[in-house]
């Protein structure tokens, strides 16, 4: 089978694997996106007389036949072939003949491969959004139930203030929020259409970039054709810098659930389901679901830097050198989803233990409240502060539940505001909604059905 590079000579056998690398087994999962841009690709050539009606006619069942055959998981893509983008072009001049030879024109593999990758990390974004969204809707649900249950609160690990569980998921919440909005941002970078801008340079051919955009239901076309592959490897960065910093909220979520559901602690309880045990010790059941979203912080922050630094220092236009930068896009988007879902599960499962979590409270976490006291009588807070500290083994216990509710200004204990990142959570949920009814209505017109091109 012919490569879309193929000359008169063939590579050295140890350059072939050295170059392939595992682009054939990544692009396993890029085989509908690269087939729907085609699909779109195909439709503009026909329009400025590169093709026939009947060859796109062809074309377009073709690649809806190789869409179908890769569902059921029986479209290969082998090492001979490189990538996917060979794999289909073959297919496509093996069963539609000269169409299938034509399909290339005006475009080379590097916007091809740039366009497949936007389109299946849109799709991963709209999924991966969504379930950020679930988990601080989960939180939200948390910290309403138990939104005056006492929590007690810790700085350095030391018992410090009196909390809440409200305040404490709350906290997750509004920060999901926060880190949604960095994911917003890189949606929308990435939604650009990058076909037409092939080898960086443009072709001599009346190209329709805008109706090959508006095909694929992209947001614009990515104006400038040297950009568009300058751009290859910083989209990615920007969605692995997003993903990670809602992977470093995770990771202090699970930590806190791994620490307060110790039988030291006892605040909240792990059901079963998500425990796994240990070969040797019987009464083990351990959280590894929560340790692995904790190193998988790690992953996404390595994944991160590793895009940042293969494109360092690049001269501008195509280099090989992007190839190592689609491994770690498609790997942290899949490992980001799966573990946000793991922690929407976790807080949908897991007990709040209001008796342990009050037991938690002794006398020497109301001293800042003791301190106040004494300021409200007239000393200076100074004065307090040190004749508290003096005095702190002759603290005697307050109510956490009472004193919670003494905060009452906006953020605290006593006043969550959790409306305000009820409406926020909404909000985004429309934005994603109308991003997703576009992006589907699109492809499903252009693929005839529709067509899922992320899945974890």
């Amino acid at each position: 089978m012919a490569k879309l590079w193929q000359k008169d000579y063939n590579l050295d056998e140890l350059i072939e694997r050295f170059t392939v690398g595992e682009d054939y087994i990544l692009d396993r999962r890029l085989v509908p996106s690269d087939c729907l841009a085609s699909m779109a690709h195909a439709t503009m050539l026909a329009s400025i007389g590169i093709l026939e009606q009947k060859e796109l006619t062809g074309l377009k069942k073709e690649l809806a036949a190789i869409i179908a055959v890769w569902e059921k998981g029986d479209f290969l893509v082998g090492m001979s072939d490189e990538d996917c983008h060979t794999a289909i072009e073959n297919r496509l001049s093996e069963k539609c003949g000269e169409a299938g030879k034509k399909i290339h024109t005006g475009r080379s593999r590097n916007d091809q491969v740039i366009a497949a990758l936007r389109l299946y990390a849109r799709e991963g974004l709209l999924v991966f959004r969504k379930a950020c969204c679930e988990l601080a809707g989960r939180l939200l649900e948390c910290a309403e139930k138990h939104e005056f249950v006492p929590m007690p609160g810790r700085t350095h690990m030391q018992a410090a203030m009196p909390s809440s569980i409200g305040l404490w998921a709350g906290a997750y919440a509004e920060e999901l929020v926060d880190d949604l909005n960095l994911l917003k941002g890189a949606y929308r970078l990435n939604d650009m259409c990058p076909l037409g801008s092939a080898a960086s340079y443009g072709v001599p051919l009346p190209l329709d970039r805008e109706m090959v955009s508006e095909l694929l239901g992209f947001g614009k076309v990515q104006n400038n054709v040297l950009y568009v592959n300058n751009s290859r490897g910083k989209i990615e960065s920007v969605i692995l810098d997003a993903a990670t910093q809602v992977m470093l909220t995770l990771s202090r979520l699970a930590q806190d659930l791994i620490l307060f559901s110790l039988p030291e602690f006892g605040y909240f309880s792990l059901p079963d389901i998500l425990c796994s045990g240990s070969s040797i010790m019987p009464q083990k059941k351990n959280p590894d679901g929560l340790e692995l979203v904790r190193a998988k912080a790690k992953t996404l922050c390595s994944l991160a830097a590793q895009v940042k630094c293969v494109i360092a220092g690049l001269p501008s236009g195509y280099n090989r050198d992007f190839q190592e930068t689609k491994g770690p896009l498609i790997r942290g988007l899949r490992e980001s989803v799966l573990s946000t879902r793991i922690m929407s599960l976790t807080c949908e499962t897991m007990t709040v233990n209001g008796d342990r979590l009050r037991a938690g409270f002794t006398p020497d976490i109301f001293a800042t409240d003791a301190a106040m006291e004494l300021v409200k009588k007239g000393l200076p807070f100074r004065e307090a502060y040190r004749e508290t500290a003096k005095n702190i083994k002759t603290l005697s216990s307050y109510d956490p539940d009472h004193i919670i509710r003494t905060r009452t200004y906006t953020g605290t204990t006593g006043k969550l505001c959790l409306e305000k990142a009820k409406a926020d959570i909404g909000s985004i949920e429309t934005r994603i909604r109308t991003d997703e009814e576009t992006v589907e209505k699109k492809l499903a017109a252009l693929a005839g059905r529709t067509v899922t091109l992320f899945g974890v």
